[in-house]
């Protein structure tokens, strides 16, 4: 039974002490019930029923210092009975209390309607000039980035390959070609070994494709280190070396992960990682603005990587943005036209082919022509069962991996192991094979004769001992007959295994070419098998198939159909192809839903993300706001006392990021009336106490220090932590006066308010808090995000999942 504080995640190890506290938003209970206090409720509070299922109020609000008592919305009435866990099984119904929130909703404060009412006309201009030069810069850097990894992995790739050909071909004449198999599998182990070691032991989120991680993010969820600068070192170093090690991945996808941190650096002006800020872009230096970057560097990564500027859009349209406009849609598809246009200008003179801009991406399906074909409908269901079938299967690998692979030098030696494996099935069938084909000018990059006569080659070699960009296209534009359906048959059944036991390794690796890869196999298979059905009749082109198979395979794993069908058009280069595409990825995806979820999902589920859907669960509007709302909440007066505001927030039983404020009350034995027209965020308060932004007990009208929003700006996004803040004990007697910097309009809702209106509220807006009131427009109760991502659908209806400090 695998403890869950073991569990492995994207970030892979405890948080910087610059980082804000965990938890998104909200609060971080420990698992073991371990606080000083007491966890309670309101009297609506649903009763523990089991020990994974606990009332918000009890984990998300509770265990408060008794003298703050005063300050509560809500008394604790109930005391705690049951005690967390220490040690518990991971499974999908698990919500992790680590990540935290991101605010997509702009307070609008005193200080930011002082700047906002300053900007002139003159001014608003030369803010959105600055968007524009930004989503260039990202498109270019994205570009050179793409053009980075390419010629890098052309030349290691080449480099390795030229040594284990004239290797085989040696040994071919000699006898020995174990020994070469050994050469090759050592070449592999080695090069995988260092792309894992250093995704395993500096920087675990730049593992995998980044997509999940970055669909996250754009959903309104803080993945620590997801848009670091060392995160884009280690992924592009990463990606580069576990395609040249020979796994079963593509580089286009961690090219998405890549642009979003280039833009999130390049919006900022600034980089933390390097202490460094050129003073530029100062404006931008908060969630919502950093959003709508990382949403056209995400763009720019599928535009570098399949030349589809268009198709970039809408991916981020489709799986990234959560919140969109049309001033957006233009800045995106204008960095993703500067992303293909320059990784196009710099290929093609590499290439030594000046301004023929024949690269626009770092895969080129090559072009297509216009010929019909039919009978594409009857394999189509292939597509979501194959789908399905690996999702499934790299679902249970995944869980193996979470509960018994999460030490990071065991993960490097499984990623060693699969690098070995994959050598070894890719030479012992291209030994066993004896498909010959004959040599036709530099149709093959790196022919392996073996044992066919002179003049010909191994066909299976032309799949294996390859890159994966090189073998797709090869399945797509290679003559008739240039493969048999013995050869297409093994490769598609070993490489399908392959591919799911590689996704999910401690390495940066894409899923996107390996499984169009897959798909071009078994289509141009089925290509191939309708002629000898039929007697030899040919019904198309078998790459024509290779095509349909590819996109088919690509949709049932990762569930795409707008984007995914304008990128397929975009690389081929022919809208003709449009609506059998469409038709194959519609298919899929609908097939391959109703076995399980997609690839990308799957992962967002298991690594226990509160990751938001569109839409509330269907049978959810029995519940209201009152019974999901984390309740009792910890309110502070309008003028407060500063020790008191020092020990909520060094309170790690009750960690939370946002605070209702009420009215002070003249009486202090009175509780403030808890009015819900204020709130205040734990790192606006942290940036308050750093700066010192005290009134003298005795005289409440002295002037305090003007702050203004550069201030905050400044601390965004790495607040420090509020043991890094020194207060005397006569600061502890002061005040602090939160007027100017509180929140004076969140948005609320009645308790009676169902579930999906809250949801919908929640979701549209970004929001990281909404306020709950009674009758009496009082506060009741907060909604945060995880309150939300409780209630999922599951096979026997509505389910509340566990909520777990993993």
């Amino acid at each position: 039974m695998a403890n869950v504080a073991k569990k492995v995640s994207w970030s892979g190890r405890d948080r910087d002490e610059e980082d804000e506290p965990p938890a998104a938003g909200e609060a971080t209970p420990l698992l073991n019930g371990a606080g000083p206090g007491t966890a309670g409720g309101p009297p609506h509070s649903r009763p523990v029923s089991e020990w994974g299922r606990l009332p918000a109020g009890a984990l998300l609000w509770g265990n408060v210092f008794a003298d703050l008592t005063p300050d509560l919305c809500f008394p604790q009435e109930t005391e705690a009975t049951n005690q967390f866990p220490s040690e518990i099984p991971h499974n999908e119904k698990l919500l992790s209390l680590k990540y935290e929130s991101l605010d997509y909703d702009n307070c609008e404060n005193q200080l930011f309607l002082e700047e906002e009412r300053r900007i002139n006309h003159t001014a608003f201009r030369t803010v959105e000039i600055k968007r524009w030069v930004i989503c260039a810069m990202i498109g270019i850097l994205t570009g050179l980035v793409a053009c980075f990894i390419d010629i890098v992995v052309e030349k290691l790739a080449g480099l390795k390959f030229r040594v284990v050909k004239d290797n085989i071909d040696k040994f071919t004449e000699k006898g020995g070609l174990s020994f070469s198999l050994l050469l090759w599998a050592i070449l592999n182990s080695s090069v995988v070994m260092v792309g894992s070691v250093i995704v395993a032991f500096i920087e675990p989120v730049a593992a995998g494709s980044g997509i999940p991680q970055i669909k996250c993010y754009l959903n309104g969820v803080k993945v620590p280190h997801v848009v670091r600068l060392k995160t884009l070192l280690i992924k592009v170093c990463g990606v580069i070396l576990s395609v040249v090690g020979g796994l079963a991945v593509g580089k286009e996808g961690p090219m998405i992960h890549s642009g979003a941190v280039i833009a999130a650096g390049i919006s900022q002006g600034r980089s933390t990682s390097l202490k460094r800020d050129f003073k530029i872009f100062e404006y931008f230096r908060r969630d919502t603005e950093k959003r709508d970057f990382v949403s056209a560097g995400a763009a720019a990564g599928v535009s570098a990587a399949f030349g589809a500027p268009v198709g970039g859009v809408l991916f981020s349209l489709e799986e990234g943005a959560s919140f969109w406009n049309q001033f957006l849609t233009w800045r995106i598809f204008f960095a993703s036209m500067i992303s293909t246009f320059t990784l196009n200008s710099i290929l093609s003179f590499y290439h030594g082919n000046p301004w023929d801009l024949s690269s626009p991406g770092l895969i080129n399906f090559g072009r297509f022509d216009s010929e019909v074909f039919s009978c594409f409908p009857s394999f189509l269901l292939a597509g979501g069962i194959l789908g399905a079938i690996f999702n499934a299967l790299n679902y249970w690998l995944t869980m193996f991996r979470i509960r018994y692979i999460h030490r990071p030098c065991l993960q490097v030696i499984e990623a060693m192991l699969v690098a070995a494996v994959t050598a070894a099935v890719g030479f012992v069938m291209i030994y066993c094979s004896s498909d010959c084909q004959p040599l036709q000018g530099d149709s093959v990059a790196y022919p392996l004769q073996l044992f066919c006569a002179d003049g010909e080659y191994n066909s299976m070699a032309t799949a294996f001992f390859n890159t994966p960009e090189k073998s797709v296209v090869s399945l797509f534009h290679n003559p008739p007959g240039s493969y048999n359906p013995m050869t297409l048959g093994m490769f598609t059944l070993m490489y399908f295994f392959l591919a799911c036991w590689t996704y999910g390794l401690t390495v940066s690796a894409g899923v996107f070419i390996p499984s169009l890869l897959i798909g071009a196999a078994w289509g141009r298979l089925f290509g191939i098998s309708l002629a000898y059905l039929t007697s030899g009749a040919i019904w198309a082109d078998p790459g024509k198939y290779a095509l349909m198979g590819a996109a088919a395979q690509l949709g049932g794993i990762v569930r795409m159909t707008l984007s995914l069908t304008v990128i397929m058009m975009e690389a081929t280069g022919n809208v003709t192809y449009g609506f059998p595409i469409m038709l194959a990825l519609m298919t899929a995806k609908i097939v391959g839903d109703y076995f399980v979820e997609g690839l990308y999902d799957m992962h967002i589920q298991l690594q226990s993300v509160p990751f938001l859907h569109w839409e509330a669960p269907v049978t959810s509007h029995s519940l209201t706001a009152r019974e999901v709302m984390s309740a009792p909440v910890t309110c502070l007066r309008r003028i407060e006392k500063v020790g008191t505001v020092v020990d909520i927030l060094s309170d790690t039983s009750s960690n939370h990021n946002g605070f209702p404020v009420v009215e002070s009350s003249p009486d202090p034995t009175q509780v403030g009336r808890p009015l819900a027209s204020r709130l205040i965020l734990r790192s606006q308060l942290i940036v308050l106490l750093k700066h010192k932004v005290f009134v003298e007990r005795a005289n409440l009208t002295l002037v305090q220090r003007r702050l203004k929003l550069k201030d905050f700006r400044d601390a965004y996004p790495r607040f420090p932590p509020i043991q890094s803040i020194h207060v005397s004990q006569d600061e502890r007697e002061c005040m602090m006066d939160l007027t100017e910097f509180m929140n004076p309009s969140p948005y609320t809702v009645p308790q009676e308010a169902s579930l999906p209106r809250v949801f919908k509220l929640f979701r549209a807006l970004g929001l990281r808090h909404l306020v709950v009131v009674d009758n009496h427009n009082e506060v009741v109760g907060l909604v945060t995000r995880k309150d939300l991502a409780r209630y999922r659908l599951g096979k026997e209806g509505l389910e509340e999942l566990s909520l777990a400090q993993t």
